[in-house]
């Protein structure tokens, strides 16, 4: 049974294309905001090939509860989750979907390269990004942030968070040779359900006793889904350009001894990087600053 369904994309990409219908954008501020377009349309159609199959699968038992792009934040962080997928043993897989047009590399220390425009580029593990996940996952649970799952309505359960990155079906994924442990994290979003079933099938008997009812099942992914804080974004500062509101006329001076634009924005990180100035790691989603003039971002605690 699904939840909830994935917010749409669509009042980003009408910001962005705003954005390049403004007067005298620049050719280099221009062709960043298309790529964003690109970039957010891709990775759209890859979470909703994923959640194809995850709804095909899974979408109409009443013993499996969905859900799609949940947002949560706990302590001033925050976590932007792909999918979620729990059964009545109280496992749940937590999915995140990535796009690699041209593929995918991964080396034997677990780290990543895509291939763009024919040239390989070094970029976060998408393996560590959904660990961070798991970890904020869990620490809503200590937290009591969300009702835990109770067997046959009786003793609360501790659920138990599996891990899964989720490739593009069309995407190639160069394997090293030598495994590492979270490799076999990553699948394509085809094998999901191949995946999911093993896993059941390997389970020891006794381990089905923790079973929970059909009707607890969805009252914990409700307490889950209501947990969503869906974040504004905003994209003129993402690309140090004035707010729309504010954007001067055209030949219009600006105010003797003010600047166009103030050096620095708070916003919220788009991709997972890391502080500029004490190495912290930032991940998608946490409010941070982006400084135009060196156009680095630093965490919002970091002094100036």
């Amino acid at each position: 049974m699904q939840i909830k369904a994935a917010d749409s994309r669509q009042p980003d990409v009408l910001a962005l294309e705003r954005l390049l219908g403004r007067r005298n954008l620049p050719a280099a501020t221009r062709k960043r905001v298309e790529s964003e377009i690109r970039q957010i349309q891709a990775g759209e159609r890859a979470e909703q090939a994923a959640a194809y199959q995850i709804e095909l699968y899974f979408g109409r038992s009443e013993n499996w509860a969905t859900i799609h792009d949940l947002r949560i934040e706990v302590d001033g962080l925050s976590a932007q989750i792909d999918h979620l997928l729990m059964n009545r043993l109280a496992e749940i897989w937590v999915c995140e979907s990535k796009s690699f047009a041209e593929g995918v590399s991964i080396n034997e220390h677990g780290e990543w390269l895509r291939w763009w425009n024919g040239r390989p580029v070094g970029i976060p593990s998408p393996v560590e990004q959904n660990h961070r996940h798991v970890f904020l996952l869990e620490r809503v649970f200590d937290d009591g942030l969300a009702p835990r799952p109770r067997r046959l309505g009786l003793a609360s359960m501790t659920p138990r968070l599996k891990s899964l990155v989720l490739v593009s079906d069309n995407a190639r994924i160069n394997r090293p040779e030598r495994g590492w442990k979270g490799l076999d994290e990553v699948i394509k979003a085809e094998q999901l359900k191949t995946h999911v079933f093993d896993a059941f099938d390997a389970m020891r008997e006794w381990e089905l006793l923790r079973l929970i009812g059909k009707g607890g099942l969805q009252t914990f992914a409700r307490g889950l889904a209501a947990l969503h804080r869906p974040a504004p974004f905003d994209w003129a500062a993402r690309f140090g350009l004035e707010p729309e509101d504010t954007e001067p006329s055209r030949g219009a001076p600006a105010p003797h001894g003010a600047s166009a634009t103030p050096a620095t924005r708070p916003w919220l990180v788009k991709y997972d990087g890391s502080c500029a100035r004490c190495g912290r790691i930032l991940a998608k989603g946490t409010p941070a600053v982006w400084e135009r003039t060196t156009r680095t971002i630093h965490c919002i605690e970091c002094p100036v």
